[in-house]
């Protein structure tokens, strides 16, 4: 039997036992995680190990290239888990995490031919904009390794834009219950980079820095200074 099949086994011997009371409890009450993580299906990364997450801590939605799909009529699984992240699970955080030498990415910045592969070549349509971004804005001197970083980062900062058309999450944008988060793992280094929203930048996250964030808690309706304005 496959090596990782066969562990399953240690999760009922080992694992379970030890978390006993944690799993009991989310068996009787259910979870209630307040992040939401769109991070890429490669198998280097796992979310719960980069969170350093337990059981029921985080809600996670993986796809080749981390990608968020702008909100349409046509149903999708990340369409799909995000409405019920925001509206049933109540999430106030949500993290586009996308890393180094993702698959996806390169296949983007090579403009490799994915004609025999049509499905893939349609999903990753969804990231043409951050392919045009790094096609008309940076130097065409970079190197592969820092053509496909800048790739990754831009996509990022894209799919965090599609993740705005959402009606659930622009509503909680709205109302500053929902905080948007661009990560970047970086294999390599074992470092998170994170997106400030204020500059564009991605820095990387330290304990002793303030938190990097695309978008933070708070409350923005843009009617709000119509109104403030027609009162006076």
């Amino acid at each position: 039997m496959n090596e990782l099949i066969g562990r399953v086994f240690s999760f009922e011997k080992h694992v379970y036992p030890n978390k006993n009371t944690l799993y009991s409890k989310l068996a009787s009450e259910g979870q209630s995680p307040k992040t939401l993580m769109i991070s890429c299906a490669d198998s280097r990364i796992v979310p719960e190990h980069i969170m350093q997450a337990e059981p029921g801590d985080l809600f996670v939605c993986r796809n080749a290239g981390n990608i968020v799909p702008p909100h349409a009529t046509q149903n999708g699984g990340v369409t799909s888990t995000v409405e019920y992240a925001v509206m049933v699970l109540g999430v106030t955080d949500i993290i586009v995490c996308g890393h180094s030498d993702c698959g996806a990415m390169k296949a983007l910045s090579t403009e490799a031919d994915l004609s025999a592969m049509p499905n893939v070549a349609a999903w990753l349509r969804h990231s043409h904009a951050a392919q045009k971004v790094c096609r008309d804005h940076y130097p065409d001197t970079m190197t592969d390794a820092e053509r496909l970083r800048t790739m990754a980062l831009e996509n990022i900062v894209a799919q965090l834009a599609h993740l705005r058309t959402h009606p659930s999450v622009a509503s909680g944008i709205a109302s500053g219950t929902i905080a948007l988060h661009g990560w970047y793992v970086d294999i390599h280094a074992g470092q998170v980079l994170g997106l400030d929203g204020d500059t564009g930048r991605f820095v990387i996250l330290r304990e002793d820095a303030p938190l990097p964030v695309a978008l933070p808690h708070a409350r923005r309706l843009a009617g709000d200074v119509v109104y403030a304005e027609a009162a006076e």
